[in-house]
């Protein structure tokens, strides 16, 4: 049960958000007459039901991985953050970096329940995560999903982040979506769509992204500088769209990732520099320290072709069908030009498989 005095602030933290939402909605509308896009703004029961639905929807997430875990050493063995009921059936939706082998999961609800779940999911290419209670989440209700697409830059969004070990309750925020562009992350990672929002919300990790109609529009995953782009420097979210989850989610339920995620992994986290990829850091054990790659190598060219951004260095080393295979880089070690042949492997076989899948 919710503690009763707990509920009517709840209640008017809704209604002030998407009083606020509604006008922001409103100011759109009023400076761009032909947009269609932004949903009509109403103060209905209905609409202040769903932003309320929408809230209760997302839980808190703990985890803990094991000692022998590849990513304790850069996430930690102790993980925390959010996750979004998307399923009647208790399946919950997170960022997948934050159970991703784990051993222990655990969902912690607005009123501070505490209920064991098991991992359904990790999906290496959305960056994705699935989790399942073991017990039902009583009188709460799964979200629809909204689409990032009919979203438009200025638009106010509702931004939900569950119980953390420092927040009993979670937190709510109205943020603005200031971008969608593809993103390219240090860790060999690329999606081709990604919004991005303002100001910043510090337990950004696997909360909630809603709509004006209390739909799930994106997962958080990073806090980060250049929210508007690269350049331009405004501190905001990065949150992974559901649109990219829509056509994988009945595959990674069945096989617990999607094929996608069956692709080469080196083991290294870069940057792009002046035209150039730099290697920032090389992971312990992996193919590319085995290789001799170093940090603050240059990556010239993958297999002869250059490269000049991450997006064209993933996109060149994912290009083959067989993740278990040989690359070839071109990379300026120092003073000297090397060609460095790498033995690449599929990263989802690497990592400790989550309790339950």
């Amino acid at each position: 049960m919710l503690q009763p005095r707990r509920v009517p602030l709840r209640i008017a933290c809704i209604r002030s958000l998407l009083s606020v939402f509604l006008l922001g909605a409103m100011s759109l509308a009023h400076a761009d007459t032909a947009a269609t896009t932004t949903a009509e703004p109403t103060a209905s029961p209905t609409g202040i039901a769903a932003y309320a639905r929408a809230h209760a929807a997302v839980v808190g997430l703990r985890t803990t991985v094991s000692d022998d875990a590849r990513s304790a050493e850069s996430l930690g063995r102790q993980r925390s953050g959010s996750g979004v009921l998307i399923g009647r059936d208790g399946l919950i939706l997170t960022i997948g970096y934050l159970m991703m082998e784990a051993e222990q999961i655990q969902i912690v609800t607005h009123d501070n329940k505490t209920l064991p779940a098991k991992a359904v999911a990790y999906d290496l290419a959305t960056g994705f995560g699935l989790v399942r209670t073991l017990l039902p989440l009583e009188g709460l209700e799964p979200v629809g999903f909204g689409t990032l697409d009919e979203l438009r830059s200025g638009e106010p969004l509702m931004a939900v982040s569950g119980a953390q070990p420092d927040d009993a309750h979670g937190d709510v925020a109205m943020v603005y979506l200031v971008g969608k562009r593809a993103f390219s992350g240090y860790w060999e990672y690329h999606i081709e769509s990604a919004a991005f929002t303002s100001p910043p919300i510090a337990n950004h990790s696997g909360a909630g992204l809603f709509n004006q109609r209390g739909e799930l529009v994106g997962v958080g995953s990073l806090l980060v500088g250049d929210a508007m782009g690269p350049g331009r420097r405004l501190p905001g979210n990065m949150f992974v769209p559901v649109d990219l989850l829509k056509p994988v989610l009945d595959e990674m339920q069945q096989t617990g990732s999607s094929a996608t995620s069956r692709r080469p992994w080196l083991g290294v986290s870069s940057t792009e520099q002046s035209g150039r990829i730099q290697i920032i850091r090389v992971n312990k054990d992996s193919p590319a320290q085995q290789a001799g790659l170093q940090p603050g190598d240059l990556v010239l060219a993958v297999d002869g072709t250059t490269v000049a951004t991450l997006e064209a260095f993933y996109k060149k080393l994912w290009a083959r069908s067989d993740p278990d295979t040989e690359v070839t880089l071109t990379v300026l070690q120092g003073a000297e030009l090397k060609t460095i042949r790498i033995r690449a492997v599929d990263r989802m076989r690497t990592m400790v498989k989550p309790s339950g899948i």
